[in-house]
């Protein structure tokens, strides 16, 4: 039917695209081969999903499998909804839908804007061993959400999950995983920066360059310098890890 939700939600989707978003998408997205891009803002995304929160899951599930970049982050979104409102068995169910969708959560954008709401609240109340499964996986994207889900549990004063990650996966080959690990310790030092400290006075010579570099970005300056320095002094002959084999603890 024309009126149906999901067809309402993408002629949506659509009508609310801009040339100029879509540009900057574009630059910054890198989107593969197939993927249209729209241009729909993510501020306007939220407040799709949070109009079409009651989309069932078959209809989730077909915004997922869409080749339309905006389609797959507002499905995302929409299932972020139906996370923040489920309990128990329900909000399982839902988690363990979108894990097994990941090879549709093909981008940086779509990583972030849905591991630390779909996946996180999860890990908040279940211990599982997913964050090491993801981790452990050949997919940059998966290897992304492992860490960027561990958002919820940093806001939440639990750090030593990202800790982990961070040394489990502090010689990936991928920059985005560096920067996300970054990202993720920068977060932990805007709640408890002595827990912070505490681990770079430990770790930061083995870390990647670009890993220290954003993880010190909110603490004094000469603190900062010092992790700087201490990682330059120790990097090894031709600069950064760049290994070839699959990440490893």
């Amino acid at each position: 039917m024309a009126d149906a939700p999901l067809e309402r939600l993408r002629a949506e989707l659509r009508e609310l695209a801009e040339p100029r978003v879509r540009a900057q998408q574009e630059r910054v997205l890198a989107p593969a081969d197939g993927d249209e891009l729209l241009g729909v803002r993510v501020p306007v995304l939220r407040g799709l999903a949070r109009t079409y929160r009651d989309l069932t899951l078959d209809e989730v599930d077909s915004l997922l499998r869409s080749r339309v970049h905006d389609e797959r982050f507002a499905g995302l979104l929409v299932l972020a909804e139906q996370v923040r409102t489920a309990r128990g068995a329900d909000r399982g169910a839902l988690v363990d839908f979108y894990l097994a969708r990941t090879g549709h959560v093909d981008n940086w954008d779509l990583v972030d804007g849905s591991a630390p709401v779909v996946l996180g609240p999860w890990l908040l109340e279940s211990a599982s061993d997913v964050l090491d499964r993801l981790a452990a996986s050949t997919s940059l994207w998966e290897r992304r959400i492992a860490v960027v889900a561990t958002l919820a549990l940093i806001r939440a004063g639990r750090h030593e999950p990202t800790f982990e990650l961070v040394l489990t996966l502090r010689r990936d080959p991928e920059p985005l995983i560096h920067k996300a690990l970054g990202w993720m310790l920068r977060e932990i030092s805007r709640h408890d920066e002595r827990a912070l400290v505490d681990f770079l006075d430990r770790h930061a010579p083995e870390l990647p360059r670009i890993t220290v570099r954003h993880a010190t970005e909110r603490l004094p300056p000469e603190e900062r310098a010092r992790f700087v320095k201490r990682r330059r002094e120790h990097a090894p002959p031709g600069g950064d890890e760049q290994p070839t084999a699959a990440p490893t603890a």
